[in-house]
């Protein structure tokens, strides 16, 4: 590529040390973005996409570190892939946020059940446990819900307009027993034919 540029007119330290740093802060960008999507895919079981990334991940890390062994003696090559890094990982987590791939497992505790709340997954169809817990100070509602990271802003904004002082966690779930959570809405139609089958 050196050799290409300086047909062009392009000088020598105008490619070592303005030209080469740019095009490794860029490898670096690109192969520490793909990295951070990959891990999101394969957290979410998405065996076709993960390979392929990781594939385009190791290519465009071979590259940027062979430009940084043929200009080893240039320190702006060791500034340049530094800085990929931070901004790789920076632009992949954004990535990641804007995508929404996947399922978070929520926890909400409240001092008491909050029916606003419970109505407001009713009418979104969330799937959701509600039960009564003990905590430090006494007795408390504990909330769990699986859902789409997709709705997930909207759900937190509702809790914390419910009430501003409700404790949360959220997690990542790899994967849930059913898609779409039917087996508990399937589980009282396959008692019944269990029972109509043993009457007869």
């Amino acid at each position: 590529m050196q050799d290409f540029l300086l047909e062009f007119g392009v000088s020598e330290q105008l490619f070592n040390y303005i030209i080469m740093p740019a095009l490794i802060f860029c490898a670096r960008v690109g192969d520490v973005s793909i990295n951070t999507l990959r891990i999101m895919f394969m957290m979410n079981g998405k065996r076709n996409v993960a390979p392929i990334l990781g594939f385009f991940e190791a290519l465009i890390w071979l590259l940027a570190i062979g430009q940084i062994f043929q200009n080893i003696n240039n320190p702006l090559s060791y500034i340049a892939y530094a800085a990929g890094f931070g901004t790789g990982t920076y632009v992949g987590m954004y990535f990641e946020e804007k995508l929404a791939l996947g399922r978070v497992l929520v926890r909400v505790i409240t001092p008491k059940p909050q029916q606003e709340l419970l109505d407001f997954m009713k009418e979104r169809d969330y799937r959701f446990t509600n039960v009564g817990a003990e905590g430090r100070y006494g007795k408390v509602n504990l909330l769990f819900t699986v859902m789409k990271r997709e709705n997930l802003q909207e759900f937190v904004t509702k809790v914390k307009e419910v009430d501003e002082r409700a404790f949360y966690t959220i997690e990542s779930v790899k994967r849930v027993s059913e898609d779409d959570f039917n087996v508990m809405e399937d589980r009282p139609r396959f008692k019944s034919k269990l029972f109509s089958k043993a009457r007869t």
